[in-house]
């Protein structure tokens, strides 16, 4: 048996012997094509790195800096979803410097709940600043929860309805300067909201489900900010008044004022103290889909959209963002907030708190992936978004 062996292996040694060649040439190209192989993974890999790495770095040479980035993510609402957020910042007027760039995202959100989102917000500053043009158009469908309108209705936890919310919305505001950081102009928007699948409807009490609103109205704001979606310094306040007429073609005639008050300071190197008052103020035949709402991934932070809402909401909310190091940074913030029929009816014990710690990525220059968790009156949610919330 060891005779027949050794046999064996002299057999194959003197055949690899005289093979040699034809093997080598095998060897060295297979040798080849995997160290082009692993050339090609190393430099897609490259590749990556190097865009995030120069993801936050101003191009003043290109004319639109454009830069995206997606991932998965869980919320408590939506569950695990996978998002897509894309940052774009331009100038009309390239040569002017001077003036803050003009900004776009899009983005878009899929989850294992049937949750679907697509948007694009921005802002766009014409040179010298003398006009302004601010636009929101978005599409999503979510498995909702309705509570009803009011305080009591939101704050019974377990006594909502559940449905399918179909949601577009398009909001363009068009502003002129009259005075240093000062604009009016007007503005116009359309929601359609379609509620399908309701397991109670009776909690509709008698509206409709399927509900169009057009409104148009004038605006006047205070604008000091150093950049639109990050500041700094600088003030901003907005006092806007929207008007649905019936003939118009909506079904409910009523008018809305919107009033918002932020400002932001530094504090100490890295440090930015960022504050925000807004109110929502609803009169006449308000539907149900147009009642002002609290909670969400701006305001509020902590509580479901809409579990609580009403004719007016008062809301503030105090946020301290922090530099740690090279691009990462934290955020915490507290707030509260109190829907009410009208103010007669305003009632303190009434009001919810809201705060939260969250991380910051800076994504483009100055402009942050926000990663934020929110504690509310006996809930929580957790935001994946582009942009501070304020």
């Amino acid at each position: 048996m060891l005779s027949r062996i050794l046999y064996i292996n002299l057999f194959l040694f003197f055949f690899s012997m005289n093979n040699y060649g034809q093997y080598k040439d095998v060897i060295q190209d297979t040798l080849i094509i995997q160290k082009q192989d692993s050339i090609k993974k190393n430099n897609i890999f490259r590749r990556i790195y190097k865009y995030f790495q120069e993801a936050n770095k101003p191009k003043e040479e290109k004319k639109f800096d454009f830069s995206i980035i997606g991932g998965p993510h869980f919320a408590s609402d939506t569950k695990l979803g996978l998002g897509l957020v894309a940052s774009g910042l331009y100038r009309v007027d390239h040569t002017d410097k001077s003036l803050s760039p003009s900004n776009v995202s899009f983005y878009g959100d899929v989850t294992t709940t049937g949750y679907y989102l697509l948007g694009v917000n921005g802002n766009t500053l014409f040179p010298k600043e003398k006009y302004r043009l601010d636009f929101d158009l978005y599409f999503f469908s979510f498995p909702s929860k309705y509570w009803g309108i009011g305080y009591k209705n939101g704050s019974q936890e377990a006594h909502y309805t559940t449905y399918d919310r179909k949601e577009v919305q398009w909001k363009i505001n068009f502003l002129t300067k009259i005075a240093p950081n000062t604009f009016v102009g007007i503005t116009g928007l359309y929601r359609h909201v379609n509620g399908k699948h309701f397991k109670d409807i009776a909690f509709l009490e008698g509206e409709k489900s399927n509900i169009s609103t057009f409104g148009g109205g004038i605006l006047i704001s205070y604008d000091s900010r150093d950049f639109i979606p990050n500041p700094y310094t600088g003030i901003y306040a907005k006092v806007e008044q929207t008007f649905y007429p019936s003939f118009l073609g909506n079904k409910y005639s009523f008018r809305r004022t919107d009033i918002i008050l932020r400002h932001y300071s530094p504090l100490w190197k890295g440090a930015i103290l960022a504050s925000d008052l807004e109110g929502i103020l609803n009169y006449g035949d308000t539907p149900w889909s147009m009642v002002a709402q609290l909670g969400g991934a701006y305001q509020m932070r902590g509580y479901y959209e809409g579990q609580y809402r009403d004719e007016n909401l008062i809301q503030t909310q105090f946020e301290l963002r922090q530099k740690i190091y090279n691009r990462h940074g934290i955020a915490v913030w507290v707030g509260a907030g109190n829907v009410f029929p009208k103010f007669s009816r305003f009632k303190w014990d009434e009001t919810l708190p809201s705060y939260g710690i969250g991380y910051r990525w800076e994504f483009k220059k100055r402009v942050n992936i926000r990663l934020d968790y929110g504690f509310g009156k006996k809930q929580s949610a957790f935001y994946f978004n582009i942009n501070e919330a304020f």
